[in-house]
């Protein structure tokens, strides 16, 4: 094979290749049988499925392919999430769901990008994929469609805590227009009595009625989150007698320091359905590893990765600050403490992050292997018998 977009390989089975660029409106499909002859190119109402099986029929008799030669597709990761790869799954296409920000690129300081050039991009890159060259892009692990759904319940908790500190912040700004200084949690007491600005103006009816309403909708946003914890705790009693995740929740709530929350997105996010080979994939998927500059005499560290999940490697950091106040005799948390305890606060920082990605490899060992580091404290109200606790290695009853 010399070239992986134009030649294929003697005695290999003939496929389709298939390539889509996803947007609101419209998918823009590109399909090939990795030769020389030019690439067929359609474009499609989006979501129309019936069309692309109809689009996949012509393809496999313009190339001469049989009905029943496979085909491999590709799209970018975005706002149409899996259904699309759930639905070419079906329909017997090899799909591969593409990380966007991993695809190969050239480098000059202007490029011209349109969804043709994009799709014709994909479709190349596609091709030589499928022949062996894994080092064009890195795809999506698509969950399954329950491992999908049990995401939902703590990233909605996350999006009303995000709305209940957007709507403080907006009646504390309110109030500090006329001098006030008033506890959200106190303002509806307030509204129901005549008020006054600092300097004893009574208030004007128009902001009198937004604080109202935005009283309103602040008491609805912590009434839906109370709802949602009381589901939380409702699926973990329930749930761990059947369910795996909901007993991995149990055995990381166990340690000390660590609550339903931090438990149930570790899980729900990382160590409830990724599998990993090694301790280097757990830290790469959190983005919590180190990226080296090193050419020539130019050596530096340049931080952490951040490529990961995101919400994993915010709690982790978290965590780590509430593994050292809990778990004191940790062999972790004396790591931490022997290298950056007499540093600055600026240095510390650095350090957590690092005791972050340590913590993280630390707990997938735990529910992999049931391994701890030494001097973890544990504690038994949380769900987990203490026999099962005291037989744990390294560990250290509360």
């Amino acid at each position: 094979m010399t070239d992986g977009t134009l030649s294929q390989d003697i005695g290999s089975p003939r496929v389709l290749y298939m390539a889509l660029e996803l947007s609101a409106s419209t998918w823009l499909i590109s399909f090939s049988d990795g030769g020389a002859r030019s690439p067929r190119r359609k474009r499609l109402d989006a979501g129309d499925l019936a069309g692309l099986e109809g689009e996949l029929g012509r393809a496999k008799l313009k190339f001469g392919l049989s009905p029943d030669a496979p085909t491999v597709s590709c799209y970018e990761a975005g706002r149409d999430g899996f259904w699309i790869h759930r639905a070419l799954s079906e329909r017997g296409v090899t799909n591969h769901v593409v990380e966007s920000a991993s695809i190969e690129v050239p480098r000059h300081a202007r490029r011209a990008k349109t969804d043709s050039l994009d799709v014709a991009a994909l479709l190349r890159l596609l091709i030589r994929f499928d022949r062996g060259d894994h080092n064009v892009w890195r795809t999506v692990c698509v969950p399954t469609e329950a491992d999908e759904d049990a995401r939902r319940l703590h990233r909605e908790r996350e999006r009303l805590k995000k709305e209940v500190t957007q709507l403080r912040n907006r009646i504390f700004g309110l109030l500090a227009t006329e001098g006030l200084k008033i506890e959200p949690d106190e303002l509806k007491a307030f509204l129901g009595q005549p008020m006054c600005s600092r300097d004893g103006r009574p208030l004007g009816q128009g902001l009198l009625q937004e604080l109202s309403r935005m009283e309103a909708r602040l008491e609805l946003l912590r009434q839906q989150q109370q709802t949602l914890e009381k589901e939380q705790h409702k699926a973990l009693r329930n749930g761990q007698a059947e369910d795996e995740r909901m007993k991995k929740v149990a055995r990381l709530m166990c340690l000390c320091g660590i609550g339903i929350q931090g438990a149930w997105i570790l899980v729900m996010e990382f160590f409830g359905w990724r599998k990993f080979r090694n301790r280097r994939e757990v830290g790469a998927l959190a983005g919590l590893t180190g990226t080296p500059f090193n050419s020539g005499a130019s050596v530096r560290d340049q931080g952490i990765s951040k490529a990961g999940n995101k919400r994993v490697r915010r709690l982790m950091v978290e965590l780590a600050w509430l593994w050292v106040r809990h778990q004191p005799n940790s062999s972790l948390t004396k790591w931490f403490l022997d290298r950056w305890g007499n540093h600055g606060v600026r240095s510390k920082k650095g350090g957590i992050v690092a005791l972050a990605r340590k913590l993280l490899i630390a707990l997938w060992n735990f529910l992999e292997r049931g391994s701890l580091p030494p001097g973890t404290t544990l504690s038994p109200s949380k769900g987990v018998a203490a026999a099962t606790l005291s037989a744990l290695p390294g560990a250290v009853a509360a």
